[in-house]
């Protein structure tokens, strides 16, 4: 699947939760909304990574870690499409820059 492929899959699971929230509570979540959703997934995410390390337990293990990451990346790819950022093209031009930098880093010894 390529990221693309990835949003518009998102993207319709997304408006799935839009349909339901909407019949259920007359409403959507705003995009700052999404965005605290989110930040419960990443500390969810930051407690299943530590419980991989062995330094709490959490029920679920790695099948959870998985979903969690799944998560995560579902809710980055909405939005960057929310905001109208394209993902693909900031992510080639990031890594680009990084992997630049820690070059000439490196060879500065």
């Amino acid at each position: 699947m390529t990221i693309n492929d990835l949003t518009a899959r998102a993207m319709r699971v997304h408006a799935l939760y839009d349909e339901l929230n909407h019949r259920q509570r007359g409403r959507t979540w705003s995009r700052e909304e999404f965005v605290l959703g989110f930040m419960g997934d990443v500390g969810d995410l930051a407690k299943l990574t530590t419980a991989a390390e062995g330094a709490r337990d959490m029920p679920g293990g790695r099948a959870a870690l998985g979903h969690q990451l799944a998560d995560c990346l579902w809710s980055v790819l909405v939005l960057a499409r929310l905001y109208d950022v394209d993902l693909d093209a900031e992510f080639e031009q990031m890594t680009a820059k990084l992997a630049a930098s820690l070059t000439d880093r490196l060879r500065e010894g």
